[in-house]
C-alpha cells in the first residue's frame, strides 16, 4: 500500500463507525458500480428474456438432475 493511502486508512480507522461506513459508500460509489437497484433489475430482464425464449420454444430445457449428474461426471478427475 502506498505511503499516502496508508495514512489515509490509518486516518480513517481513527473516525467514529458511522462517519467511516459513510466514507465508505462515497468511496464505492466514486468506483461507479452498478447500485443494488440496478443489479436487480438487470436480472429481472435476464429473468423476463429467458422466458420469453422458453416459451417461444427457442432453448432446450435439461432436467436440474441431469444438469447436476453431468457436472459431476465432469469434476469426479
Amino acid at each position: 500500500m502506498p505511503i499516502v493511502a496508508k495514512k489515509v486508512f490509518d486516518d480513517a480507522l481513527s473516525l467514529p463507525a458511522e462517519t467511516r461506513v459513510n466514507l465508505v459508500e462515497k468511496l464505492l460509489a466514486s468506483l461507479n458500480l452498478p447500485t443494488r437497484a440496478e443489479i436487480d433489475r438487470l436480472w429481472a430482464e435476464e429473468a423476463e428474456r429467458r422466458i420469453a425464449q422458453i416459451d417461444k420454444g427457442g432453448v432446450k430445457l435439461v432436467p436440474g438432475k441431469k444438469v447436476f449428474a453431468n457436472i459431476r461426471k465432469k469434476y469426479r478427475g
